[in-house]
């Protein structure tokens, strides 16, 4: 099937010998390292209810609830009385000023995120919040307060008043995932999903610094899929990510979702197929294959779709309960990097209830592309011991990290190919619930790797919201 076309120099499997063609330089950087640095507190109740088996405060997925800027980090969430809050700190502070923004959490569903981004030419901070196949909710800052943190204040009316629209711009209906990605020109796009699970397509929307355009939709729904169990006629894509590198190429990982649950061995399962790549040299607009094959065209009726060639770096089945949305970064050198997580055939080949099989038997594993230009996985030796998501974070030796539910950290050197992974933080002391938000804008800046994760608690009772901080290599 075409689905299933592999590029040249494929994945072959799990690696076991490491890449050393990066030289003596590469060799002689540091590995990889974490030293706990310090922890603050958020939020000391913080809304708490279980969804999806997740907390809407910390959802690895959101991109982003912590982020930097001009030496500040920001963070947000939700009250226990509901409040969208922002916060901010100048880094190394021990304590955050913050601001409610005039919008409170509608429903008990914990894909209600919320995301913020950063635009460049303005220096204002967005936030979009609060959908789940439904409208949101959109705010943004004044102009400039994201560039002088030092000489403005830090107050409610700082901020414009909550929107439905992103400055009179309708989007879709059936919004989800909202995404920010600022362009290597500093404007700000918007990625998100039009429709719904099993039935959707991915988006973008683009702010120059004085008004928002939709670009339009560039994945499809249509076409057919065939398993050995059946076939679907519908479905949607789920991102790992969408990142700029360093060189303004736009990648994303992804996953397809199914519709028709005929195409898996069992109804406990979930419709998750095949990890795919893509990316753009124009900024969203252009899509192409791994061999730079054009397979897309935003806002056209020509869109990534399940049928297009090329598109497939790791081939599974929907038997394995592979998870949506996990995580991607580029290297120093502009290659992408993720992780995807599911149970291995050697647990068997027929996964009946993915959050019991996943935490059971679910395995995380690091996909990259080479400097051959072939592509490379290597299971990471860590139980996930949840269903749950893990995050990928590169530090400045493209050393990698991966950090697990409850707040653990694993970690490879580029120096010895990412194939010596290993447990370097355990999450002791932490009681962290679930999945953990990272900063990963804050590691380029000043090499320090910022989590935000929520205590574990009961029923719907708050508890308290932290950032810890953790020193990478200098």
């Amino acid at each position: 099937m075409r689905r299933r076309t592999l590029l040249a120099g494929a994945l072959l499997g799990t690696a076991a010998a490491p890449a050393l063609a990066a030289g003596t330089a590469r060799a002689a950087a540091p590995g990889p390292s974490v030293t706990r640095t310090g922890s603050t507190t958020l939020d000391n109740r913080a809304i708490y209810f279980v969804s999806y088996d997740g907390l809407v405060n910390n959802n690895s997925f959101q991109k982003n609830g912590l982020l930097t800027h001009e030496g500040h980090q920001y963070a947000a969430w939700y009250t226990a009385d509901r409040n969208a809050v922002v916060g901010r700190r100048a880094l190394g502070a021990s304590t955050w000023q913050t601001v409610r923004v005039g919008h409170t959490l509608r429903y008990d569903d914990s894909h209600n995120v919320i995301s913020m981004g950063v635009s460049r030419t303005d220096g204002r901070l967005h936030l979009n919040m609060d959908s789940h196949s439904d409208g949101f909710t959109y705010v943004k800052s004044v102009a400039g307060l994201l560039d002088d943190p030092t000489g403005l204040s830090w107050t409610a009316s700082r901020f414009g008043a909550p929107q439905s629209t992103l400055d009179g711009l309708a989007l879709t209906p059936q919004f989800t995932y909202p995404q920010f990605v600022a362009t290597p020109e500093g404007r700000l796009q918007l990625s998100y999903r039009a429709g719904v699970s099993g039935n959707g397509r991915n988006a973008l929307a683009e702010y120059d610094g004085s008004r928002w355009t939709a670009l339009g939709e560039w994945s499809a729904s249509t076409g057919t899929y065939t398993s050995e169990h059946g076939s679907s006629t519908a479905r949607n894509m789920y991102l790992h990510g969408i990142d700029y590198d360093r060189g303004g190429r736009l990648h994303a990982f992804f996953t397809w979702r199914e519709q028709n649950g005929a195409v898996m061995c069992s109804g406990g399962g979930i419709t998750n197929h095949d990890t795919g790549y893509v990316y753009s040299d124009d900024r969203g607009r252009t899509w192409r294959n791994d061999v730079g094959t054009v397979v897309g065209r935003t806002g056209t009726s020509d869109r990534v779709s399940v049928t297009d060639p090329g598109l497939v770096v790791d081939p599974l089945n929907p038997d394995h309960s592979l998870m949506n949305q996990e995580s991607q970064s580029t290297d120093s050198a502009g290659r992408p990097h993720a992780v995807i997580s599911y149970v291995p055939g050697r647990f068997g080949q027929c996964t009946t209830d993915y959050v019991a099989d996943r935490t059971a038997n679910g395995r995380a594993f690091h996909v990259r592309r080479t400097a051959a230009g072939t592509w490379r996985k290597t299971e990471i030796p860590v139980p996930l011991n949840s269903s749950q998501r893990t995050r990928l974070v590169l530090d400045r030796y493209d050393n990698a990290y991966a950090v697990f539910p409850y707040g653990r950290i694993a970690a490879a050197s580029a120096a010895l190919g990412h194939t010596d992974w290993k447990l370097l933080y355990d999450g002791a002391g932490l009681d962290a619930f679930g999945e953990v938000v990272v900063d990963e804008t804050r590691v380029a800046q000043d090499g320090v790797l910022s989590v935000m994760y929520q205590e574990k608690s009961t029923g719907t009772t708050p508890s308290p919201l932290h950032v810890v901080d953790f020193r990478l290599p200098a």
